[in-house]
Formats: structure tokens, sequence, C-alpha cells
């Protein structure tokens, strides 16, 4: 991203920062890249042009408005877990603020990591080649990206497709002298080499004490940028001998081949900032003999499991999968987890937090079916302050927008919108009686739109018959579901009221020991109570299984409505079996 005085949204301007040229821009950003917790907040000012057309070309190239972006991929030997998830979830979002707020296209490259120790590990054991291997698990892993409702990158770039160029890309590294091949067949990036402007990242300097080398490295800190091959191993030939790329050139070729000198912004987990992405950016910045290759290095938080200090990884064995946890719980409601925090945070997963997350959705989906309940006349409330309400959702929209603007802030955005929901519901208290007021349907309609708008522009659903089947089958079953409970609301109503000839009852003329006319009157509504009860257990019943498959129904003073909790099925079999 590109540092300017002030960043501009609806006409109003933030405080101005002193620009910071040049190299000291990436510099100050280099903190923010040390821990996971810690943050750097600029005034970006964002361009507002719309309607570009996004390409794959270099950044000189590029429309006006449109960012470049790299995305570290997967390396794909294994199913997905949800610390991967978190990531791509938080950057997904962050792409679509960038969208949807600030009018920014953003080019996306995601590198696919298809060769590798791992995988030739995993594909011997598996008794299959390591290609074959890796397409498994890359189909597998963009299934899951689907899932999650991540949008896919401009466009994926695998490792072995792109050999000739990273082999080139290495070739200009040796003749600018910061490389170095062995007589094994390898070829190392030379730290020391490269002097201080090794290191601007995360402050890991060469001239610090070496440890000892076992290898044919010149020094223990430089870094492969090819691998001889071992026996059977899957190689191809080089200047150098069979072998196959080191892990950091792949991104820093593949990024190169896209977008050239300048990358706007580069995204990955805080794990990858040292040692990842500190060698991509020397191998870019000696390949493309420039000052500054990457401007922004967004790294998220590590997800921690509940009760431990250690992140969640295949290699600890302390992981769950997409698919399992989309078995239990739904891609809004982790969503919704992610935008609790900050990109940048750690977090720690469990159920509770979960459940936060769920509560949350609920809460939303509470007020929109009560506001439009509210709109249609089915909620009778006193006279509503629309002026509250204006002046709150003004206010809202400025706050988002700030925060937005502010590192992504996306946990104060979601308050922001959590209170404008408060305040609504705060005048959406039903009475009994209507006093024929008119109702403010304007002021809900618009509050409604502009919360369904935010979610939906962070990935995430809200209408007003959020049906979980989906498909063309969603909106038929909404319909007969308004004709069920519509059907229902008649037949309880039927069942509640008392005809007039029970409440006026009199004893006939001339009979001997007529009872009184109140108790006759009483008798006669015992005896329609009686008649009439089947029919409310029948309405009673019939309300307890709908909301066994998340169909609840709110029955209130005029008409009843209902509304789709997703996962009320799993939520409602859980609780019989405890």
């Amino acid at each position: 991203m590109i540092l300017n005085d002030h960043i501009t949204y609806e006409g109003k301007k933030t405080k101005p920062i002193k620009p910071v040229p040049g190299r000291e821009k990436r510099k100050q950003h280099k903190d923010f890249c040390e821990t996971a917790h810690h943050r750097q907040t600029y005034s970006l000012q964002l361009p507002g042009e719309k309607g570009c057309d996004p390409s794959v070309l270099p950044s000189s190239h590029r429309p006006r408005g449109c960012f470049s972006g790299y995305s570290c991929g997967p390396t794909v030997y294994d199913r997905a877990h949800l610390g991967h998830a978190c990531s791509y979830v938080k950057f997904d979002i962050i792409r679509r603020i960038m969208t949807r707020f600030f009018g920014i296209e953003v080019i996306m490259v995601m590198g696919i990591t298809d060769i590798d120790d791992k995988i030739i590990k995993r594909a011997n054991e598996m008794n299959i080649s390591p290609l074959a291997l890796a397409r498994i698990y890359e189909e597998d892993f963009k299934q899951d990206m689907a899932a999650l409702k991540v949008l896919p990158p401009t466009v994926y770039m695998r490792v072995t497709d792109n050999i000739p160029q990273i082999i080139s890309f290495i070739k200009t590294i040796i003749d600018s002298g910061q490389a170095y091949a062995t007589s094994q067949g390898n070829v190392y990036f030379d730290v020391k080499s490269w002097g201080k402007r090794y290191g601007v990242l995360t402050t890991i300097h060469p001239d610090t004490q070496d440890e000892a080398v076992d290898t044919d490295k010149r020094h223990s800190k430089d870094f492969a940028l090819w691998k001889a091959a071992k026996p059977q191993e899957l190689s191809w030939t080089s200047p150098w001998g069979k072998g196959r790329p080191g892990w950091h050139i792949e991104c820093s070729t593949i990024s190169s081949a896209v977008f050239g000198k300048q990358l706007d912004i580069h995204t990955g987990g805080i794990d990858l900032a040292f040692p990842h992405h500190e060698n991509e950016i020397a191998q870019c910045e000696v390949y493309h003999q420039c000052e500054q290759w990457g401007n922004y290095f967004l790294h998220s938080g590590h997800l921690h499991v509940k009760g431990s200090q250690e992140k969640m990884s295949k290699s600890l064995k302390n992981y769950i999968t997409i698919k399992d946890f989309l078995k239990k719980f739904s891609s809004d409601q982790f969503r919704m987890f992610c935008l609790r925090s900050r990109y940048s945070s750690a977090v720690e997963f469990s159920d509770e937090s979960m459940d936060d997350a769920k509560h949350l959705l609920q809460a939303i989906s509470s007020f929109i079916r009560d506001a439009n309940a509210y709109i249609k006349g089915q909620l009778v409330c006193d006279p509503v302050r629309e002026d509250i309400l204006w002046e709150r959702l003004a206010n809202t929209k400025v706050t988002v927008k700030a925060a937005f603007a502010d590192d992504f802030d996306t946990s104060r955005a979601v308050a922001a919108i959590m209170d404008l929901i408060h305040h609504g519901n705060r005048q959406l208290k039903a009475v009994t009686k209507d006093a024929g007021s008119p109702r403010s349907s304007v002021v809900y309609g618009t509050i409604i739109s502009y919360i369904e708008g935010f979610f939906n522009a962070l990935g995430m659903s809200f209408g007003e018959r959020q049906v979980a089947v989906g498909g063309d089958n969603s909106a038929v079953l909404s319909n007969v579901l308004d004709e069920l409970v519509r059907f229902r609301t008649k037949v309880r109503h039927y069942a509640l009221a008392l005809p007039e000839e029970a409440a006026e009852a009199v004893p006939m003329e001339g009979a001997t020991g007529a009872k009184g006319p109140k108790e006759e009157q009483k008798e006669k509504r015992q005896q329609l109570m009686r008649e009439r009860k089947p029919l409310l257990e029948a309405c009673d019943s019939l309300r307890g299984d709908l909301a066994a498959f998340g169909i609840h129904i709110k029955d209130r003073a005029a008409v009843s409505t209902w509304e789709m909790v997703e996962g009320g099925q799993a939520k409602q079999q859980t609780e019989e079996k405890s």
C-alpha cells in the first residue's frame, strides 16, 4: 500500500501524518512482523476508482485503483486445518474490505507449493507419485476455501509449472555475486554478501555469531535456492545438476513473474515472517536490483487451541481439519469468529469462543426478523424516535469506515454494528394494543439494508429468509413456511378465541334448579377449552418439531413469524442426548 497524507472517506479527512519515503516505510512496518500482537497503524488514502478490470500484469502496467497482492499458498501434502482457515479467511476479509469499502481491486496471486520434502515423504508412504499427491490435496484445499467462502485468487501458480523461470531467477542472483553453487549440486544465497540489507523485516542480521556448519554451506544462515536431487527423487535438469527449487525462491520467482519489481501487499502467517519473507525480500531485491521490492507485509496471528500456548499445526498433532470443523459449525460462524479480533492478533479456539460467535449471529438475525416484522405490521410498538435511529446509523457508518482504515480493525467495526442493533432493538418493544400511529418503516428498512450489506460485503449472509438448504429451492421453501405458519396462526387464534355466546350465556326461563349465569358461563368456557385443547397442543407440537430443524416460530399478539437458525437440528439433538 502507498502512504499518503490522509485517508479520505465521506468527504472527511483524518489527522495527517508525515509520509515515510522509500525504504523507511518498510522498516517502520517490520516491528509489526516480529509479533502477531503488535500492529502498525497508518493513515492510508485508498484509491477510489471503481470499475477497473484487473489483469495479471507487471506493476507499471496495472490499471489505476488496483493493488498487487501475493499470498503464500499451501504446501499440498495433507488436508488443510483450522489454522490455515483462520489465516486465509482473515486475508479474504481484508481483500473484501479493500474492494467493497474503498473501491480497490486487488489482483491476487497465490503460489501452490507442489514439490517439497513433506510431499515427497508422504507420497512414498502412500506409494504414489509426488505430483499425483499434490494434485489431490490442491483440489482438496480449493474445495475447503470454497466452503469457507474465501474468494479465489486471480490466478493460482504452481511451483512445478515455473521451473524454467526459477532456474533463470537463480542464475541472475549468482551472476550478481549474492549466491554460489557447490560441488554437491546445491545453490545457496550468500547472506553475508548482502550485508545489512538482510534483516530489514525482522532485524535478523548476518553479522551475528555463526553456528557450526556441517553442510556444503559457507555460513549457517545461507539458505538453499536449489537442492541437489537425492536418489529416486523427483528432479529437474539445471546448470548445477539435477535437483529441485528451495522453498523461498518459489514465491520470489512467481510474484516477480506476475508483478515485476514492485509488490504492494504480501500476506501470510506470522511464522512466515522469518525466514521465508525475509529471504524473499533479499532474493527479489538482488534480482531486480531495487531498493524496495515489497511495500507491505501483512501477517496473521496464530490460532491456538484453548489451554495451549502452541499454535495449531500438523507437526504438533493438535489440529482440526476444515472438513471436520464444518460438520459442526458453519462458515458464517467461523467468519464471525475471525471478525471478532484483529487479523494480526493470536486467537484462542474453543467451543466457547465459537458459541460466542454463534450468539452474535443469532442476535443479528433476530433483530433483522423483528425489524422486518415491524415494517410489515406484524410487530406492534410504541411510536419510534426516528431522529435517534438516523443519527445512530450515520455515526455507525463513520465508525465502521474509520475502523477499517485503521489497519482493518474488524473487531471495532463489528462492535459498532452491534451497538446500532442494540439501539434499534430498544425501540422494538411490543405492545398489546395498536394505537394506530404510523410505522417508521423507512428508518428500519435502511438499517436492515446497511447491516445486511455490511456482512454481505465481508462474505456472510443475512437475508430476511436465510434458508440453509440453498439453491433454487430456498425461495420455494420460504414461501411454504410462510403459508404453514400463517395456517398455524389461524388455528391457534381460533383455539384461543371465546365465542360471544359463551361470554353472554344466561339461564333459560322457568328452568328449575337452573344454575346462575356466572356458573353456566364458566362451564361453557371450560367445555370449549377442553374441546380446543388438542388444537393448541398440535400448534405447540408443530413449533417444537420445526425447532428441531432450526426453524423457530415466534408467537406475537396479532401474528406469528418464523426464522431459520443455522445448525438448529444438530443443537437440538445434542441437548436430547446430554
